[in-house]
């Protein structure tokens, strides 16, 4: 059986650097920290008082009143983003568009925090009247429902659900949409990732596990990705979603092409509940496969946008695997963590780092790893390797390889490269 190919013809974005994809990317390629101290609620008994939250946005502007009670925030970002991208890629301008054949996956890690928040609360406050939860309270909450709404914005009947699977949900989103269009089973998906977990619970629960930062005198430079201060992952939020397209299908609309999607892999790490692999097995695994779906090698690859969170253990981990796969090859591409300027998105991350692969493709340079001091080097990782520290780099960007891990050992990997017609 002859795949199909797939192309990427719409793209989305609501982040910490922008509530719009043009706006994100040109705040990444400037280095701009999407950091501060946290809004959504007072944090000053937190440990933790700082995060990369989404500014500026107001959900009335873009979602009437009546929808609105239904949207948890992760899911409003999500809806916003997936009309950004279905604009910009001109899908419902199609003539004679097979709704059948076009579907929605958007993923999350952890879904509808806040709205489960607001409800436990309501139920403790009020226990001797017996319990009374709004009706939209499991809707509202439930992972997949963001991929419900953008289904019945548009009629859009293809498969249709959510992706969990961590910190790696989105890629697994993207990789599912990706292998339902080359096999011919979809014309289209709307697909990625969405995440609105910066609430007491979400950040008083990873601040139990000490997987945060405390830099609560310099939130701007707390996600320092590869340095030897590193302490520990920002909290981001936000939504990023792709249009995905059957080749044939865009072209015969003179749809805008951005890149082409050629590979994903996955795997798991089987080794901890939520640290990496100490020598990155899965993450190697996870690229070689990759790769092998794509038909390519090590040497094809020019960027890649790691998973690269400011962690101590996971940064180097992920520093071996690149070295152990890529060998000699590994001096020669560029590496960066976006997750220093965006913070850590969560459930959003993967779909946010491969919109940020796509525009590096498009555009031929690769937005910067921020916040590392030349004093401030980890004996344990290799600084040969070019981590595009501080400053964008130009370079032609044939392919760029994104990487997503997730708590539970999740890994999964994305492949883009520039469409060269046939």
């Amino acid at each position: 059986m002859e795949l199909k190919r797939v192309v990427v013809t719409g793209l989305g974005a609501i982040t910490p650097l922008g509530n719009d994809v043009e706006t994100t990317w040109t705040a990444a390629l400037e280095g701009k920290s999407g950091a501060a101290p946290i809004t959504h609620f007072d944090a000053s008994k937190f440990k933790t008082q700082f995060a990369c939250e989404v500014k500026g946005f107001n959900a009335a502007d873009h979602i009437d009143r009546k929808k609105l009670r239904q949207l948890d925030l992760y899911a409003q970002y999500a809806l916003v983003a997936s009309r950004q991208a279905v604009a910009d890629s001109g899908l419902e301008e199609a003539p004679n568009l097979d709704r059948n054949r076009v579907g929605v996956i958007v993923a999350a890690g952890i879904g509808g925090l806040h709205t489960f928040e607001e409800e436990a609360g309501y139920y403790a406050l009020n226990e001797e009247k017996g319990p009374k939860y709004n009706p939209f309270f499991i809707p509202k909450m439930i992972a997949d429902i963001a991929s419900g709404h953008v289904s019945m914005e548009y009629g859009y009947h293809g498969p249709n659900y959510g992706v969990v699977s961590a910190c790696a949900s989105s890629n697994n989103a993207i990789i599912d949409a990706f292998n339902y269009i080359r096999l011919g089973k979809a014309d289209a998906f709307v697909t990625g990732g969405s995440e609105a977990a910066i609430f007491p619970a979400g950040v008083g629960g990873f601040n139990a596990m000490h997987a945060l930062s405390t830099r609560n005198d310099s939130p701007e430079t707390a996600s320092r990705p590869f340095s030897a201060s590193r302490d520990g992952f920002v909290m981001g939020e936000g939504a990023a979603i792709l249009v995905l397209e059957e080749l044939e299908h865009a072209k015969a609309r003179g749809a805008k092409i951005y890149a082409e999607v050629v590979g994903g892999g996955m795997s798991a790490d089987a080794h901890h509940l939520t640290a990496t692999h100490p020598e990155g097995l899965g993450a190697i695994l996870s690229m070689k496969m990759a790769l092998e779906d794509a038909d390519m090698k090590p040497e094809d690859i020019d960027y890649i946008n790691v998973h690269g969170t400011s962690t101590p253990v996971g940064d180097v981990s992920e520093v071996k695997a690149i070295k152990e796969l890529f060998g000699e090859n590994a001096y020669k591409l560029n590496i960066s963590s976006t997750k220093s300027m965006t913070g850590h998105l969560l459930g959003a991350t993967g779909a946010l780092e491969a919109l940020f692969s796509i525009k590096a493709v498009e555009n031929d340079i690769v937005p910067p790893t921020i916040n590392h001091a030349d004093d401030d080097l980890d004996e344990n990782i290799d600084y040969n390797l070019n981590f595009t520290f501080n400053k964008a780099q130009k370079r032609t960007v044939r392919t760029a390889l994104s990487n997503a891990f997730g708590f539970g050992g999740h890994n999964a990997t994305v492949i883009v490269k520039k469409y060269e017609g046939d």
